[in-house]
């Protein structure tokens, strides 16, 4: 079966980090074109630089561009307080040896799209920034689009406010651009990521592998351990449970059979004490056509035991490098 090409833009983050790990466990199956990076978690110095270093550690051959520095009409929200100053919380990396692209990360999207035979999934697991400027300056580059796979947003409930997920309430215009671009969408949003966890027994396999890079994976994931308590919206077993929101994003392309989700008319608010709410119309109240695959459920045994292998893959890669 022929690889799916894929566009990674992310913001490295911790779970991005495991995003990037599942994604490239499974070269066989994606063929990563480029990766981007956007601002969000931390600011692109950071992101980009975290992508770098990670896949540099993880032996990946990719090129590498900076994106945006922050949304065009807000001020960058970033999550420094979850995924540490960093962004790796309290683990390191070697240096990068993968450089900086030469393009930005617009440009470098267009070039990849552009030249590709096959259409290509763009894989979103931070704010939509570089996405929505990539549709708006280049909308030439839609037919090359396969389908935008975002984690993001939330049918009920935020993360950022009472109503809003943390990516889209970072950029809520560029999610509605992307939302109303034309160009098939499926959300991740907290609905389906907050099914998608891994209680700390589990995440305890990690160590039983036994090598530097299932160390370093397990002490990043239990970081969320010490400063989620410390957010206004943990849960009640935050000390036991484990929240993998971006690795949703390629999980769902990688095992789409895992995931049950609707297609749905939905809409960003954009202003005021709602910013950033995904309003998701699940009832069809509103008559208008579905722009939007909209999951809600997975099987999470079977997402923890793909987590574990691609921990496992990645660990031999490493150790072999």
């Amino acid at each position: 079966m022929a690889r799916l090409p894929i566009i990674i833009d992310t913001d490295p983050g911790i779970d991005d980090a495991m995003m990037l790990t599942l994604a490239f466990a499974h070269e066989d199956k994606l063929d990563v074109r480029l990766v981007t990076t956007c601002s969000g978690n931390i600011s692109q110095d950071k992101t980009n630089y975290n992508a770098r270093t990670f896949l540099s550690y993880i032996g990946a051959i990719v090129e590498v561009a900076r994106g945006l520095e922050q949304p065009v009409f807000r001020e960058l929200e970033m999550a420094e307080e979850i995924h540490g100053e960093s962004g790796f919380g309290n683990i390191e990396f070697p240096p990068p040896t993968l450089p900086v692209s030469a393009s930005p990360a617009v440009a470098a999207m267009r070039e990849t799209l552009l030249s590709s035979e096959e259409k290509v999934t763009l894989v979103a697991t931070g704010p939509l920034t570089n996405v929505a400027a990539l549709l708006l300056a280049h909308p030439e580059v839609k037919p090359k689009i396969e389908r935008i796979s975002w984690m993001g947003g939330a049918a009920v409930g935020g993360n950022m406010s009472p109503s809003a997920e943390f990516n889209a309430y970072v950029d809520p215009h560029a999610v509605e651009i992307v939302f109303r671009s034309g160009v098939p969408v499926v959300m991740s949003g907290l609905d389906v990521t907050h099914k998608a966890f891994v209680t700390l027994k589990e995440a305890q396999g990690m160590l039983e592998i036994g090598t530097e890079f299932a160390e370093k994976a397990y002490g990043l994931i239990t970081y969320y351990l010490d400063v989620i308590k410390r957010t206004p919206f943990h849960e009640e077993n935050y000390d036991q449970v484990l929240h993998f929101h971006d690795v949703c994003a390629v999980m769902c392309l990688l095992k789409p059979e895992l995931f049950e989700g609707q297609d749905c008319f939905v809409e960003t608010s954009l202003e005021g004490v709602t910013a950033g709410a995904t309003v998701v119309d699940y009832t069809n109240r509103t008559g208008k056509e579905p722009n939007v695959h909209v999951l809600h459920s997975v099987d999470r045994e079977v997402f923890v035991a793909e987590i574990l292998k691609a921990v496992k893959v990645i660990s031999d890669r490493v150790e072999a490098l």
